[in-house]
């Protein structure tokens, strides 16, 4: 939940006072046209900006202003527009990565406690196989993850995700650059999480038909602040959307 977040850079207010709420087993979608704040929002949800005003609340606890390493502590997993595979590593050793606070980084633990590292090591193996099974990676395990496809390497964001087995996950724009075959798989994979592992989801599209057919409830944003919500056909007959979009920079809602 967010509360009142505002955040502003020099004379520019990007993120005005916004207050809204993921319900927990959901897979919410966030839109709005450039330069709305949707992506501002994530950076604030996520520890990477502190906000001006407001508060950042997850499950009645407030994380606002926490560093990006204590969010993901708390169980928020979060891709990006662009995503930020290790090239040289294979996919099995990204998902491997992902983890905090393993054993193995710790000189002592290596040296004096190797059984107890081996140990969980091989739990994160585990997870990992069963991950790229999940998402039927199983192939690329191997691979290195610079030789991805740009949809693989979504898919790769999504797993690493997975690694924590999050509270929330939030996608920064998932689809973009990914052909329509993997589009379909990736949806399928976020629908599978929502419903066999419970995991909740917040994520900003542009691709409309993605959205509209995925998220039930869809927030949208206008300048900082939100300007509706509700069920996707609600939302796309919502005369004020149709005027931010058509009125603004995207062009992209289907009436």
């Amino acid at each position: 939940m967010v509360e009142n977040l505002s955040k502003q850079f020099g004379g520019l207010r990007a993120v005005d006072g916004c207050s809204f709420a993921v319900r927990s087993g959901t897979i919410t979608g966030l839109i709005g046209p450039n330069g709305a704040g949707k992506t501002t929002v994530f950076d604030l949800l996520t520890g990477f900006f502190h906000p001006n005003a407001g508060k950042v609340l997850l499950q009645d606890e407030e994380i606002t202003g926490l560093p990006p390493y204590r969010v993901f502590q708390k169980g928020i997993a979060r891709t990006f527009q662009i995503p930020r595979e290790f090239k040289e590593m294979t996919v099995m050793e990204n998902l491997m990565l992902a983890p905090l606070g393993q054993l193995g980084e710790r000189v002592w633990d290596s040296f004096f406690c190797p059984w107890r590292v081996r140990r969980q090591e091989n739990s994160i193996g585990k997870r990992a196989s069963e991950v790229l099974e999940f998402l039927g990676l199983q192939a690329l395990c191997d691979e290195l993850a610079g030789n991805l496809s740009g949809g693989q390497k979504k898919l790769l964001e999504l797993a690493k995700t997975m690694m924590i087995r999050p509270k929330l996950v939030m996608l920064d724009e998932p689809g973009a650059g990914v052909n329509r075959t993997l589009l379909k798989k990736l949806a399928h994979s976020i629908e599978r999480l929502q419903h066999e592992e419970g995991t909740t989801f917040l994520l900003i599209e542009h691709d409309m038909d993605f959205v509209m057919r995925l998220c039930n409830p869809v927030i949208v944003m206008s300048e900082g602040k939100k300007l509706a919500e509700g069920e996707p056909a609600e939302v796309q007959r919502n005369t004020r959307v149709l005027e931010a979009y058509l009125g603004g920079q995207y062009v992209a809602v289907d009436s």
